[in-house]
């Protein structure tokens, strides 16, 4: 299933506005991040899981046990935004 990825803040700054993600069937939001943080030192960095970070779940904030659905938006932001 492909999930469209969107960045916010300075996680933005760091990995542009999105990227397209393929991920299994059943997959959570903590795997999609696990996912990411594999994909090169500048996402490692971003989404660390030292970092506090939140989610979003077709624009719904969202812990990191929901499940994505196929087609799903997923939003990664700092905790305070402002803009």
């Amino acid at each position: 299933m492909t999930i469209h990825v969107r960045y916010f803040a300075s996680i933005r700054e760091a990995l542009g506005p999105g990227e397209k993600v393929d991920m299994p069937a059943g997959a959570t939001l903590s795997l999609l991040r696990d996912l990411l943080i594999e994909r090169s030192d500048a996402h490692a960095q971003a989404l660390a899981r030292g970092r506090a970070l939140r989610c979003a779940l077709n624009q719904a904030l969202a812990d990191e046990s929901s499940v994505v659905p196929d087609g799903a938006e997923v939003a990664f932001f700092p905790p305070v935004t402002g803009g």
